[in-house]
């Protein structure tokens, strides 16, 4: 007995007034209004396991991302996030054109079996959990696990195989650019892949509904629901109609459909968007498909928190934003993720090392095994606060879900440009916010003095970097890969994936053989883009109203005059400004929003999406007699993309015209960029659009040799 325990009172024995008050005390509050006791969270008995820990990883080969992937795991990480380079997403082999300056760069490449080999060498893939992001190729990557996986176990293996495949390609028209496939034969790949898990690898989630990137894109919450829930309801749709599942089990195919989102530092907001996911979710399942098992109507989702919400400017405040966004989709035990993966607080500057990775990994197990979090029941349960938000997001949700149905559905509000140029408008209210100071960001527009950072002192060791001769070793090995397999086995699984594309059989048994056969994934995505065609999503610029007024002396009508002036000058009638997207980066959110300002500011604005190479950007340059090309990156690919756009420009003739570049770009690369003749680099620290289309005006000026041009507030 310590000092602090009390021997209780005999039995029958009068309570002193002292006895009395403690027990009132340990009873917890009262309510002030009715003097009843307010009940309170009651300890369990038995703690609840913990959600899956995760770090999304790869990078450079599988054999570096192995090695990386074993370490996570001996440090205490429960579950595999892989991430995929660009030319894997994309459907590109890494010695294809598109492919040059990705490889390896934002994720690992993956062209055929044998590197799916080597990714999980040593590693039994039966007892993973696994995450794969990844979609427009996704029933190829799974096919590959498929087969790596039997090799290590099996043929029964499969059955017992878990993890998730990504396979949301809506996200990917509206908001992440990895798309290939028009909407309809999209649709068609996942409801193969659907119904082919559930009828042979039941445990695997064979998709992750993806509200994540549509909050990067400046969905709203109920944008994000919303968007998320109709995509669902079109994949529902889909595998119903297809008469693969019987009626009698299509709870299967609801039980095995899982959400992917993002949680940002609006805590209670966030927190309160899961409860309605859920609510959403439970009506959708229970009133459209008529599923009666409690269980199968389960809302289950994994989290990342909000990657593209940290900041460049005082990097070390990420740390606690991570932190914040984590609670948001933990502490509520009703809403809680089964799957948690953080990113790095450096993942604004670059690619985060091993060692943030950790750092982020820590951050989820300190609260896990040192809190009392895992031993009570729900503890927002009855709180009029939460419950009065989630009741308002669930109206508004379910009426925008009902808008999108109207139209046809998510895939016919994708096609006709609606959803794409909602996102668009909300990033650009978001954005004048931000500019205005009404969002404040501590260290990028409020409290911006700031100490020396000791975690940033060397830049160049502050993240890792991917050896520029990486991708030329990846493509040797692709190339002795082809060399070596069987190539008349190989193109006969080909030609019968192109069959069965054509028809409407299921196309998962076709791209198993080829798995098998050692067709490599530019392969299988090129059969499939024979028969398929590719498709070039809405960008939602043009339609996207205008976020920042130009009243007179604001920020925005002085830019304006300073394009007014200038094209006058100039005597070319309206300037104009070349948004491009080179290489395979589909992340175009910054891109949108500097051509949506710049047309607010009098621009005449080309912009023709994403996935462009070097040579297509300076031919339209040429064509459309821009005065100015604006590139934008997030991959890491620019240092071998810009030099090219600047080498193409001057054998053209054209090296007067001003190049500048956004994107997550070192210091070290930026001044690289410049001293090969880049105007201007634009990283996250630069928030201010308006004053970046400002400096576009100045950079034109400078390039056509006019003097500098000081506008009068």
């Amino acid at each position: 007995m310590t000092e602090r325990q009390t021997a209780p009172a005999a039995e029958g024995a009068p309570e002193s007034k002292e006895t009395k008050a403690r027990e009132r005390s340990d009873r917890g509050p009262r309510n002030v209004d009715t003097g009843t006791e307010r009940p309170q969270p009651q300890a369990r008995k038995e703690k609840d396991r913990p959600w899956l820990m995760r770090t999304y990883a790869g990078h450079s080969t599988a054999e570096a991302s192995n090695e990386l992937y074993r370490r996570n795991l001996a440090k205490g990480q429960t579950g595999l996030s892989v991430a995929f380079d660009l030319p894997t997403q994309t459907g590109y082999d890494p010695d294809h054109i598109l492919a040059r300056g990705e490889v390896g760069r934002v994720g690992v490449p993956v062209s055929h079996l044998g590197d799916m080999r080597r990714l999980f060498q040593d590693i039994p893939l039966e007892q993973m959990n696994t995450s794969m992001t990844i979609n427009a190729t996704a029933m190829w990557l799974l096919a590959l696990y498929q087969v790596v996986a039997e090799e290590q176990g099996g043929k029964d293996v499969v059955t017992r195989l878990q993890g998730t495949t990504q396979n949301d390609i809506v996200k990917e028209y509206l908001s992440r650019g990895t798309h290939v496939f028009p909407p309809g034969p999209s649709l068609r790949l996942t409801t193969d892949m659907i119904t082919y898990t559930v009828n042979h690898i039941p445990k695997w989630n064979p998709i992750n509904i993806c509200s994540y990137h549509l909050q990067e894109a400046g969905a709203t919450p109920v944008q994000e629901i919303s968007y998320a829930m109709s995509t669902a309801i079109a994949v529902l749709d889909a595998v119903r109609d297809s008469g693969q599942v019987p009626a009698d089990r299509f709870g299967e195919v609801v039980a095995r459909i899982s959400f992917f989102v993002n949680a940002g530092v609006r805590f209670i907001e966030e927190m309160c968007k899961m409860r309605a996911f859920g609510r959403i979710w439970d009506q959708v399942t229970r009133e459209r498909y008529g599923i009666e098992n409690e269980k199968q109507r389960r809302f289950r989702y994994g989290v990342q928190v909000n990657s593209l919400g940290l900041t460049e400017a005082q990097p070390e405040n990420n740390v606690q934003r991570i932190v914040l966004e984590m609670l948001a989709v933990t502490l509520s035990k009703d809403a809680r993720a089964r799957a948690v993966q953080l990113p790095a607080w450096n993942e604004a500057l670059g690619l985060p090392r091993p060692w943030d990775q950790q750092w982020s990994l820590r951050i989820q197990q300190v609260l896990a095994h040192e809190s009392d979090l895992l031993e009570y029941e729900d503890i927002f349960a009855g709180s009029h606060v939460v419950e009065t938000k989630v009741d308002a997001l669930v109206t508004e949700c379910l009426a925008e879900i009902e808008r999108i149905q109207a139209m046809g559905g998510a895939m016919a509000a994708v096609e006709s440009g609606y959803l794409k140029s909602q996102l668009v408008s909300s990033h650009a209210e978001r954005r004048a916010r931000i500019e205005a100071g009404d969002e404040k960001i501590v260290g990028v527009n409020i409290f911006q003095s700031t100490e020396e950072n000791p975690l940033t002192a060397d830049l160049d060791t502050a993240i890792m970097t991917v050896d520029p001769a990486n991708e030329a070793k990846v493509v040797a090995k692709l190339h002795e890969w082809r060399d070596n397999r069987d190539e008349s086995r190989a193109q006969e699984t080909l030609a019968a994936l192109k069959a069965t594309a054509a028809g409407d059989g299921n196309l998962f048994a076709a791209t198993l053989e080829c798995a098998r056969a050692g067709v490599t994934t530019g392969e299988w995505s090129w059969a499939l883009r024979d028969v398929f065609g590719e498709f070039r999503a809405p960008t939602g610029v043009s339609s996207a109203p205008v976020a920042v007024t130009a009243e007179a002396g604001t920020p925005m009508a002085l830019v304006r005059e300073k394009v007014t002036r200038t094209a006058d000058e100039l005597g070319s009638g309206r300037l104009r400004l070349l948004v491009g997207k080179p290489g395979l980066d589909g992340h175009s959110n910054g891109a949108e929003q500097i051509a949506v300002r710049a047309r607010d500011a009098g621009f005449e604005v080309v912009y023709q999406g994403i996935r462009l190479t070097p040579e297509q950007i300076v031919d339209a340059a040429l064509a459309e007699d821009v005065h100015c090309v604006g590139l934008s990156i997030l991959s890491g690919s620019h240092a071998e993309l810009v030099p090219d756009v600047l080498d193409r420009l001057r054998e053209a003739g054209a090296q007067d015209i001003p190049v500048i570049v956004g994107g997550i770009i070192p210091n070290a690369d930026a001044v690289e960029l410049k001293r090969a003749g880049v105007a201007a680099v634009f990283t996250p620290k630069d928030f201010g659009i308006t004053e970046i289309i400002g400096r576009i005006v100045d950079e034109i000026r400078k390039a056509n040799k006019l003097d500098p041009l000081e506008v009068p507030a």
